[in-house]
């Protein structure tokens, strides 16, 4: 079989070290942009979440591609990232019904569109000492957020939840939309913020620690971090 070579980063990072499963909560533009990078970095204890099924106007700024159209986006996204790291295929689960309430542990990605969802997922793993972290990513045309917490922290995790008091609605009040009342979202904004927040992601796992916040505006070429 073939096997990715990891020769470019692998002195850099080590994707052994990393026992812990890390799970995909949301396969759409974030989701499946953080799962391409993690499985370049030689990762493949990948939990993917998603029950949607690819459409034409996702292949604008997720990963899939006109193959994948009509097809369960967990699976079309299990597919790709095989193709990158055949070893990957024994170690990824799909649930194509999406989270529901599903035992979560090691490392969580929250890339689910719903704020309440969001919400209640954290809400729900407030007390879960089997979560190492969480992280959480908020888009919207050219700016966008990455929220981390180390769950062993519990100031880091009640900062995390307070991130999360507002409501959908608000948060589509905020959000540009076209003409025709249609989400607005570009690939360089997705491609920009899934980055940070894997590169966050790589820094605690290698014990450097963890931003708590990370704010950029793709286009204005602005990014802040603490």
């Amino acid at each position: 079989m073939d096997t990715l070579n990891l020769a470019k980063s692998y002195d850099f990072f080590k994707p052994e070290e990393v026992k812990e499963r890390i799970h995909i909560l949301g396969c759409g533009s974030v989701g499946s942009t953080v799962a391409e990078l993690l499985a370049r970095f030689g990762l493949t204890k990948l939990s993917l979440y998603d029950m949607d099924k690819v459409e034409p106007k996702n292949l604008a700024n997720q990963l899939f591609r006109q193959e994948h159209i009509g097809v369960e986006k967990v699976t079309a996204l299990a597919q790709m990232l095989c193709e990158i790291n055949p070893e990957a295929k024994d170690n990824i689960k799909v649930a194509a019904h999406g989270y529901v309430s599903q035992k979560v542990s090691g490392y969580v990605f929250l890339c689910v569109d719903s704020i309440e969802l969001r919400r209640d997922i954290t809400t729900a793993n407030k007390n879960n000492a089997y979560i190492k972290a969480m992280f959480d990513f908020r888009t919207r045309l050219t700016d966008a957020q990455h929220y981390a917490a180390e769950w062993s922290n519990m100031k880091m995790v009640d900062d995390f939840l307070r991130s999360m008091n507002f409501t959908h609605e608000e948060a589509a009040e905020e959000t540009p939309v076209s003409a025709c009342n249609v989400t607005l979202s570009v690939a360089p904004t997705i491609r920009i913020i899934s980055a940070l927040g894997v590169a966050n992601f790589v820094n605690f796992a290698k014990g450097a620690g963890l931003k708590k916040f990370i704010q950029m505006d793709a286009f204005g070429f602005v990014l802040d971090a603490f």
